[in-house]
């Protein structure tokens, strides 16, 4: 029995990587024994697209997302507005990306990454969903461009895996955006990266695992999954000096009004 558990949600993995192949149902099995009762796994090629799709039709606890991540967009054909347009009617289509800026292992195609980057931004506000950035070793460019484009319009966004700096933080969350907690917030090392989370309104946080990648101690150097979620909200919980249910019942209101379309699923349901 588990209603003892709180319950969170991986707002951020990839389920559909060769690491789970085979083990989706024992992954998601024990994701929910640890009080993950919802995950989102994200699609970063768009030629991947039915291959997640099918992923989150099969699992009633799973979403899905979908664009071209920034270190594939030199390699995958231009993402469309009409692309992710037709994508966002599925039903559990829930988010636009994950999108952003890598200049870290990237940068020569930069030029690429923000053309895509506004395409994704350009669907985020169509649709109503939130986009789902990722940023690496681009925070000036970042900023600029998720300012301009929202004056352009609004739109909802999440930095996912935040690991930026506290410049970035303070930008998107002028603009209403949330932050991303990954494991990388939970590794000993992070008191710095702690200290951005903590001066960061608690309305505006999330967790994911964005596994298979970045696991939080106990599990680090291992396969990352969904269940570790846990650990990385107990540490977030620390950060915000709450006890561990009330701050994933936090993250849950937070997921609940930035996937809106995720959460009126359960509704429905």
């Amino acid at each position: 029995m588990t209603e003892h558990i709180p319950e969170i949600t991986d707002s951020h993995c990839h389920l559909d990587f060769p690491d789970f192949a085979g083990e989706i149902d024992h992954v998601i099995a024990r994701a929910q024994a640890a009080g993950v009762t919802r995950m989102v796994t994200i699609c970063t090629r768009l030629s991947a697209e039915p291959q997640v799709r099918a992923i989150a039709e099969a699992h009633a606890p799973v979403f899905y997302a979908a664009g071209t991540h920034p270190m594939s967009a030199a390699k995958e054909p231009m993402v469309t507005l009409e692309q992710l347009l037709t994508l966002a009617e599925h039903p559990k289509f829930v988010g636009i990306g994950e999108t952003g800026l890598d200049y870290h292992y990237t940068a020569e195609s930069a030029a690429v990454q923000r053309e895509s980057l506004r395409i994704h931004i350009a669907a985020a506000r169509q649709t109503g969903l939130p986009l789902i950035i990722h940023a690496r070793a681009a925070d000036d460019d970042m900023a600029r461009i998720l300012a301009e484009e929202y004056r352009a319009g609004a739109y909802g966004c999440v930095m996912h895996c935040f690991s930026s700096g506290p410049e970035l933080a303070r930008a998107a969350l002028e603009l209403g955006f949330y932050l991303s907690m990954s494991g990388i917030a939970a590794f000993p090392k992070s008191n710095d990266l702690r200290e951005i989370f903590a001066a960061a309104p608690l309305d505006r946080i999330l967790v994911e695992t964005d596994a298979p990648y970045l696991a939080p101690p106990p599990h680090r150097g291992k396969r990352n999954e969904p269940a570790f979620a846990a650990h990385t909200a107990r540490v977030g919980a620390q950060v915000f000096g709450l006890d561990y249910g009330e701050f994933a019942a936090r993250t849950q209101e937070n997921f609940n009004r930035l996937f809106a379309k995720a959460a009126a699923w359960g509704r429905a349901g």
